[in-house]
């Protein structure tokens, strides 16, 4: 029988199996050829970089190509690094020297040149498909307009065809956010949880979105350990370094406070990440002013990093619920509401303004109000999207937060968009949550930065079912 170079090249083993030859182990060895298992995915930009991630089938070289041109007709060469098993053979590639709001088109070349034989030396890993592409982010102190999705909860167990990434690919967001629970591993076995990882990876239809779009991505409790863990976790470190080799985000923690949490500016916006598992005291202990999620230095970096800001708007971005479910619901800021009222009120006091609340968590859709213009400050809003993949609940029937501004969306699995507009006299923002389908499943939420600002409330004329 005989078997064309292009065929073997795209199929690999599956081809013998279809075909019901038996091959053996070390027969594949000899006959295999260096490629990527999962990947490329394409982590944090800015003006002039990009990061991209990829996992190989071996101790290879993995070289990244890139171009302006997307006939890739004069492609230099971006990156170069080395595999190695103890890394579990994934590269997270630093791609500089690019110039700000313009679109590149890559390639991933995985050994190239080595002894592959003269057929195989030339073709690109993927070579079948056109180059994928970036943009890298606008320039610094730029008015833009952008539009990044986000969402969590993606249960690989409960959904392996994952449909929500064709109706995230509809909106064409600029990037994308992964707020916890991105898998659900549920172990203290580090082994495990990256091979959820990898699972998830490999998700066909999350292809397209993953490797064109920024994905920056924090955890919640199903991807940190076991379900409602916190910083008793007997494997947080060994979590920690998993996630750290999973995800290209723009750094982790501080030199001396481990973690996932960053910031993290676009188009004039600043996006605050927030770890609120690795130092989460239990949820059970008696909410007092000594009672932490974020821990002590995590939460100072906060506030300095917020009295730096001075974009328009400051999401803070956490895996777990702001609001006072009110329903006993211990695994969220309900259970912390000191350590979130401290927060706000430091908020308050430094006339910080602009501040907007992202979560996820909860198996459905919603947006809530905290209404800190009643202390003197202005009204916090909450905009949740739950699931990706997972089933979706009806918990919220039970739950009263502080104020409803959407009647709450179990319908179908979803994800959150936010449209930035910073090109206005005054700058204003837009939450849509879309549902599997692809269109809008609640009204509208628009606020204006000029409403984020100590003395305005806004959430009395927000409400709408």
């Amino acid at each position: 029988m005989l078997i064309s170079k292009r065929t073997f090249l795209l199929t690999g083993t599956s081809y013998f199996a279809a075909a019901g030859i038996s091959v053996a182990a070390s027969s594949f060895d000899e006959m295999s050829y260096p490629h990527l298992v999962q990947g490329p995915m394409l982590g944090a930009v800015t003006p002039t970089s990009a990061l991209v991630w990829t996992r190989a089938n071996g101790e290879y070289e993995v070289e990244i190509r890139v171009d302006t041109d997307p006939l890739f007709k004069h492609p230099f060469v971006a990156s170069r690094q080395v595999t190695k098993s103890g890394n579990d053979f994934i590269t997270i590639h630093f791609i500089s020297g690019l110039k700000e709001d313009t679109d590149y088109y890559y390639r991933v070349f995985v050994n190239r040149g080595k002894d592959l034989g003269q057929w195989a030396r030339q073709l690109p890993d993927l070579s079948f498909l056109p180059p994928f592409n970036f943009r890298t982010a606008p320039a610094a102190g730029s008015k833009v307009k952008f539009r990044t999705a986000f969402g969590s909860c993606a249960r690989l167990q409960g959904d392996a065809i994952q449909p929500i990434w064709n109706a995230v690919s509809l909106w064409k967001p600029d990037l994308f956010f992964w707020l916890g629970d991105n898998i659900y591993a549920d172990s203290k076995n580090p082994e495990i949880i990256a091979g959820q990882y990898r699972q998830q990876r490999a998700v066909h239809a999350m292809q397209k979105v993953s490797r064109t779009v920024p994905q920056l991505a924090i955890w919640d409790d199903h991807d940190y350990g076991r379900n409602d863990y916190d910083r008793t976790n007997p494997v947080r470190e060994e979590s920690l370094d998993v996630f750290k080799r999973y995800w290209a985000n723009p750094y982790y923690g501080l030199k001396n406070t481990p973690g996932v949490f960053f910031n993290y500016t676009y188009g004039g916006v600043d996006f605050f990440f927030l770890d609120g598992r690795y130092y989460r005291d239990p949820d059970n202990q008696t909410d007092n002013q000594h009672k932490t999620m974020l821990g002590q230095d995590q939460k100072k970096w906060l506030k300095e990093s917020l009295l730096k800001s001075t974009a328009p708007f400051k999401l803070l971005i956490c895996g777990t619920g702001w609001s006072d479910s009110g329903a006993g619901d211990s695994d969220s800021w309900s259970s912390f509401l000191s350590e979130r009222n401290e927060i706000f009120d430091f908020i308050r006091d430094h006339n910080i303004g602009g501040v907007v609340l992202l979560s996820g968590d909860t198996h459905y859709g919603e947006v809530n109000a905290v209404p800190w213009s009643e202390k003197g400050g202005y009204d916090f809003y909450n905009f949740v999207s739950s699931p990706l993949a997972q089933a979706t609940s009806n918990s919220f029937l039970k739950r009263k937060p502080e104020v409803r501004i959407r009647t709450p969306y179990s319908g179908t699995t979803n994800f959150g968009v936010i449209d930035f507009d910073l090109t206005a006299d005054v700058p204003v923002l837009t939450f849509n949550l879309v549902g599997v389908h692809g269109g809008a499943v609640l009204k509208p939420v628009m606020l204006k930065a000029s409403e984020l600002v100590n003395g305005v409330t806004t959430w009395d004329n927000k409400i709408s079912t």
